[in-house]
């Protein structure tokens, strides 16, 4: 299939041929959510953690003696119905994070992908950079390419258009040899480069 590209003053300069089976595949919506499950729980650190009736300090010894008081028996003031005590089946750290196996999250950046072409929200423009580094100039880009909330998504790592960007709440910078599934999955408008567009027509291509 055929789309235009663009360049960074939003102007048509030709067309590009994107694989269908990467952008017009049969959306799996079980397996996009897999991968967003994924991709969450690979962010959480897991170092959460409680204390135990054993790790608190203190509660040696027993707070009265076991009969004859009135009072209900106690074997210890750090017992977890006591003020300080213990916590019971509280968190400990742990480690969350889930690997899909190859063929699925291909597949599953497949469906992600023809989803958002299918919402009209795929657009690819020329290869370019932002040599000076500034934020202004990349939103300039932004604003002609009429991206309101966007990723863009390169053919390798740029230094100076990553700096550029990471000032913008609303556009995010993808590499396209670490896609983050979460940045596309909640943005308006994917922006791929030329070259980046071609990367992925070969790398997630069925069979691959």
């Amino acid at each position: 299939m055929v789309v235009d590209v663009y360049t960074v003053e939003g102007k048509v300069k030709g067309q590009i041929e994107l694989n269908e089976t990467i952008f017009n595949a049969k959306i799996n919506d079980v397996l996009i959510y897999e991968l967003i499950k994924a991709a969450n729980a690979n962010l959480r650190q897991g170092t959460h953690d409680t204390r135990e009736r054993s790790d608190v300090s203190g509660g040696g010894a027993k707070p009265w003696r076991q009969k004859g008081t009135g009072r209900a028996r106690q074997g210890s003031i750090r017992a977890p119905q006591w003020k300080g005590g213990g916590v019971v089946f509280g968190p400990h750290p742990r480690n969350y994070r889930i690997e899909l196996p190859k063929g699925i999250k291909q597949e599953a950046y497949r469906s992600l992908l023809s989803l958002k072409y299918k919402e009209g929200a795929v657009k690819v423009v020329e290869d370019f950079s932002v040599k000076s580094g500034k934020t202004k100039d990349i939103a300039s880009i932004a604003k002609k390419l009429n991206v309101k909330k966007g990723v863009l998504i390169t053919d390798s790592e740029d230094t100076m258009l990553k700096r550029a960007i990471r000032n913008i709440p609303w556009f995010v910078y993808n590499n396209v040899k670490r896609l983050s599934s979460r940045d596309i999955f909640y943005t308006q408008t994917v922006i791929i480069t030329e070259s980046a567009a071609k990367i992925i027509n070969s790398k997630y291509a069925k069979g691959e």
